[in-house]
């Protein structure tokens, strides 16, 4: 599984390949967003996310082998499920935006917000996603200081990220989903 190194590396080359699939994903749907009359913001902070989530993989390599951390047993397997839990919402929240999804700001004016899937109980369940795999995956293999900076500097990025995503949706989107709140779902009261 993935206690030894070489299985880690595996994992995280898996990941690796799942973001150029996303990044051409990506690209694809901005071309379509552009074509619709799309625009663009967040330019700036969208240059230093990518850096940043490139060296998120390199870091998880470096400190579990370079630094030659133990497999951590049972928390190591517990961090893998919160990992797999991660990609699936990734994925629900992707399959639910559709063409819409993308790594970049990009709103087509006129366009009524998506509130199907995850996006019934959260505002943004994608970057939930990012947030539980930026802290879980290191810690598949006991990288605790890849996990503890890459979360921290996350947090960061997330503050600006959303708040220029927010903007750029505008009212309309700020209206409806007014009542949702950004990561943690509300559990019912009864």
């Amino acid at each position: 599984m993935v206690s030894s190194p070489h299985a880690y590396l595996g994992l995280l080359g898996l990941l690796a390949v799942e973001r150029w699939v996303e990044l051409v994903l990506s690209k694809r749907n901005a071309a379509r967003a552009f074509a619709r009359g799309g625009v663009e913001t967040g330019q700036a902070h969208y240059r230093v996310m990518v850096v940043f989530h490139s060296l998120f993989l390199v870091a998880c390599a470096v400190e579990a082998c370079g630094l030659e951390r133990p497999f951590p047993g049972a928390p190591g397997y517990a961090a893998l499920g919160v990992a797999v839990g991660a990609q699936a919402l990734r994925y629900w929240a992707i399959a639910s935006l559709g063409e819409r999804w993308n790594t970049r700001i990009i709103v087509v004016p006129g366009l009524a917000p998506v509130t199907r899937g995850p996006y019934r109980f959260l505002r943004h369940p994608n970057y939930v996603a990012v947030v539980l795999e930026l802290a879980a995956v290191p810690l598949v293999h006991g990288a605790w200081v890849t996990a503890l900076v890459f979360s921290l500097g996350n947090a960061l990025l997330l503050r600006v990220r959303i708040r220029a995503e927010e903007e750029a949706l505008g009212a309309l989107y700020a209206e409806t989903f007014a009542e949702r709140p950004r990561f943690i779902p509300e559990v019912p009261r009864g």
